[in-house]
């Protein structure tokens, strides 16, 4: 008797539907992909996905979603260490360029400045003085030379090549040389009695006033902008870092509760010990930075913004006796019309200049946040007024004649607007040193204030990170 042959094993692809075949000489296993042909190979998963697949069969164990919380709180921490390191780190060399490069920057541009317009200055009372000129105006104007040929070589120095620093600086070290031979001109000619000499004395301030001096101010713009660049890296907020902290913060607290509502136990030591780490360094950063932060914005307040009103009022002041001299070297060879009427060129940029003096000295009595910066300001309004005084009385005499009597009043030796001048710029000096005081104590305490801070964060969320993987190790042990 024939028996028929026996039926093949049901498809699990369900009724109706044929089972693939499988690739000769490759029996089919479970869950491995059938090959889609002879000779080719099943497709293989990315490391990424195989990673994710074992990550999800993990976290339906307790012990597998512990190991997952645990790396995610050392993470979380570890970051929080790392950014705040980095952050503090960048705003600390930035407070540190503020006080010991950019500010000295600044006030070194500022000396180039005071320094032109002082030799401006000295040169024309040394030529009103004539062959009697005196041993101290002659020193006066060749040490401010010195000065300022002293302070273009630093500012060379720091400059960035390529930059418009560079090219002022260029220009100015063209041009200084200049300036210097046309003045030893006019002193060589006025010694002899040649009026020539005026009139090299007229050429040089004119190089003076509209070469030098503007590219003196537009470096010191230069040196004021990069001090401010390094105000603005060293004060911002770090907002990163505080995020990653409270973030942080918030991860070990949920861990906390959580394992306070499976095991009812209030306190994990490791956890604890993390959350205290965490906490000091949050703190640690916020305080730190604010106390920099104050410190850094009172130096800006009441340190740089008195400095370069107290500079522009000096500068002012200097420019003002500078067409003081020169109206009398001139004797009305330079005019300006104003309003239709002819003005004496240098008695006109002499109001001008005395103005701004005066906006200048009440503008830093208004800043001074002590008696310190107060006490030289008010003298200095104080010569100013006098000052004042004596020239219009001097400009009374020049306009009606009198031209030896106007030249005692200016350069006389005593109760002249010499006098007054020399007590303006005294004053405004003692001031300036004054607030560069206060500058670099408030600049100090704040770059003072983040000393120590990245390192310490760094240590700290190392220790906290530790914890937090001791904690949750202590929680897996009870699974052994």
């Amino acid at each position: 008797m024939t028996h028929p042959p026996k039926s093949a094993a049901p498809s699990v692809a369900g009724p109706g539907v044929p089972a693939a075949p499988a690739a000769p000489g490759i029996p089919a296993q479970p869950g491995r992909p059938a090959a889609v042909g002879p000779g080719v190979p099943p497709a293989r998963r990315t490391a990424f996905a195989e990673g994710v697949e074992q990550l999800r069969a993990a976290a339906t164990t307790e012990p597998g979603r512990l190991r997952i919380i645990g790396a995610v709180l050392a993470l979380l921490v570890v970051a929080f260490g790392v950014v705040t390191a980095w952050q503090t780190s960048a705003r600390s060399a930035a407070a540190d360029d503020v006080l010991h490069r950019s500010q000295p920057l600044s006030s070194g541009a500022a000396a180039i400045y005071r320094s032109l317009a002082d030799a401006n200055t000295a040169a024309s009372s040394g030529f009103l003085a004539g062959g009697q000129e005196n041993a101290p105006s002659r020193d006066r104007y060749e040490k401010d030379i010195r000065t300022a040929a002293e302070g273009l070589v630093t500012a060379a120095a720091n400059a960035e090549p390529g930059s418009a620093a560079e090219t002022t600086i260029a220009r100015l070290n063209r041009l200084l040389p200049e300036y210097k031979g046309l003045v030893e001109r006019a002193r060589t000619y006025n010694r002899q009695g040649y009026p020539v000499g005026g009139a090299y004395l007229r050429y040089a301030n004119e190089k003076m006033q509209k070469q030098m001096l503007p590219a003196a101010e537009d470096l010191y713009t230069t040196e004021n902008r990069r001090l401010d660049a390094d105000y603005g890296d060293a004060t911002p907020y770090p907002w990163a870092a505080i995020a990653l902290g409270l973030l942080a913060l918030a991860a070990l607290g949920w861990a906390q509760h959580r394992m306070y509502r499976r095991t009812n136990r209030v306190l994990n030591h490791g956890l604890v010990a993390a959350s205290a780490a965490t906490t000091v360094a949050l703190l640690w950063l916020v305080v730190g930075h604010a106390v920099a932060r104050s410190g850094l914005d009172g130096s800006y307040e009441h340190g740089i913004r008195s400095l370069n009103v107290l500079h522009d009022a000096r500068i002012a002041s200097l420019k003002a006796r500078g067409n003081e001299n020169l109206s009398l070297v001139a004797r009305g060879a330079e005019t300006v019309t104003v309003d239709g009427k002819p003005y004496d060129a240098y008695y006109y940029d002499f109001d001008k200049d005395i103005a701004v003096l005066g906006k200048g000295l009440t503008e830093a009595a208004r800043l001074a946040d002590d008696q310190g910066g107060t006490a030289p300001v008010k003298t200095a309004e104080g010569n100013m007024a006098v000052w004042k005084q004596r020239h219009a009385a001097a400009r009374s005499e020049d306009e009606n004649g009198n031209y030896q009597q106007a030249l005692d009043k200016v350069i006389g030796a005593k109760g002249a607007t010499a006098e007054c001048f020399d007590g303006v710029d005294r004053s405004l000096a003692r001031a300036i040193d004054h607030e560069r005081a206060e500058f670099q104590q408030a600049a100090g305490d704040g770059r003072d204030a983040m000393t120590g801070l990245p390192v310490g964060v760094a240590v700290l969320a190392v220790l906290g990170a530790a914890g937090a993987v001791a904690g949750i190790g202590r929680r897996l042990s009870e699974y052994r």
